[in-house]
């Protein structure tokens, strides 16, 4: 039997997307800006080094669409955050302040918490320094490595022999923005290019990390873009930049000695809430810190899920968003299981 004619109502229409929502919030940085979508327990998402609240645009709808709440923030310094002037304003316990402010002014008591790059070490600590509210921590691409050892900068300073390490270069305010800021959408691109699995150079050919003495590290970069990176995503990020300086951005790096003062009291210290770890398989970040993850059952003890991405680079969550994505809210179910 033929069924009658009807209109259809709003059963019949796919559900919409949940609106993207940018907004403003008080900090101890003045104010740190961030984009969220969804509704639900609320997600913590911290971007690393050069990037913006951008680097989760594939994160955003997928976690939202999962039943979360996923604020992505311009870490201070970026985007259309407050960027103070002083350089040790930039330090990790101020961060932590900024991203426990920022659930505080969403309206939450707690938060799940997920870092890339500098964003997983800001994520991480975080967790150790505020366990009151932040539950749960996710890091991609650089593993959890508890305080310790000698000053940063002279570990540093020891890399590379007769070349320089990129992370010496940025100690000194105004050199590294002299190299970049003539043309930051092509060396953002350049860095891009250069830990992006598909676009990295070849295992015996110079290492992007080092700069030859009175060189530049531009000279290493390849010259084409990574599928991941379109031409409007690079417009996006080169925009911020060209906008704001590199000085928020690089004043991380100027705080690691800072950093390494002011947690002397979390020497060692394990981090145990609920955590994840996704690394890319070709990433130094993750490679080099091999140790670390080994040593996941003592410093990450209520770690949940950890997985390598066979021929992953560095930039993880843009390079297999769908992949991320399905992993990330597997492992936020399983926090409520």
């Amino acid at each position: 039997m033929s069924q009658p004619d009807r209109t259809p109502d709003a059963t019949d229409r796919p559900a919409p997307s949940p609106a993207v929502t940018h907004r403003t919030v008080p900090s101890p940085a003045g104010r740190i800006h961030l984009v969220e979508q969804g509704t639900g327990p609320l997600v913590l998402l911290v971007h690393g080094f050069p990037e913006s609240w951008y680097s989760w645009r594939h994160q955003l709808p997928a976690l939202a669409a999962a039943g979360y709440r996923a604020a992505a923030i311009d870490v201070r310094g970026y985007g259309r955050s407050s960027r103070p002037v002083d350089v040790a304003a930039y330090r990790m316990l101020e961060l932590v302040e900024d991203n426990a402010a920022v659930v505080h002014a969403l309206g939450e008591r707690n938060a799940v918490i997920v870092g890339h790059d500098w964003g997983a070490t800001i994520a991480a600590n975080s967790a150790l320094v505020r366990p009151d509210v932040f539950r749960a921590v996710g890091l991609l691409s650089v593993p959890y490595a508890p305080r310790g050892g000698p000053r940063p900068s002279e570990i540093f300073a020891r890399l590379g022999g007769d070349e320089e390490f990129y992370v010496s270069r940025f100690q000194e305010p105004g050199r590294a923005e002299a190299e970049i800021e003539p043309d930051v959408r092509g060396w953002l691109a350049g860095f891009y290019a250069a830990f992006s699995a598909d676009t990295m150079p070849a295992p015996d050919a110079p290492d992007p990390h080092f700069a030859a003495r009175g060189g530049t590290l531009r000279e290493r970069f390849p010259d084409r873009r990574p599928d991941w990176l379109g031409p409007r995503d690079l417009d996006f990020y080169a925009g911020e930049f060209e906008r704001t300086g590199m000085s928020g951005a690089l004043n991380r790096y100027r705080n690691m000695d800072r950093d390494w003062a002011d947690l002397t009291d979390f020497d060692g210290a394990p981090i145990s809430q609920p955590s994840l770890f996704l690394g890319g398989s070709l990433d130094a970040s993750t490679t080099w810190l091999a140790d670390a993850v080994a040593a996941y059952p003592t410093t990450l003890p209520g770690l949940v899920f950890s997985q390598i991405l066979d021929g992953c680079g560095h930039w993880i969550q843009q390079e297999r968003p769908a992949e991320v994505s399905r992993i990330l809210t597997d492992w936020l179910a399983s926090l409520s299981a």
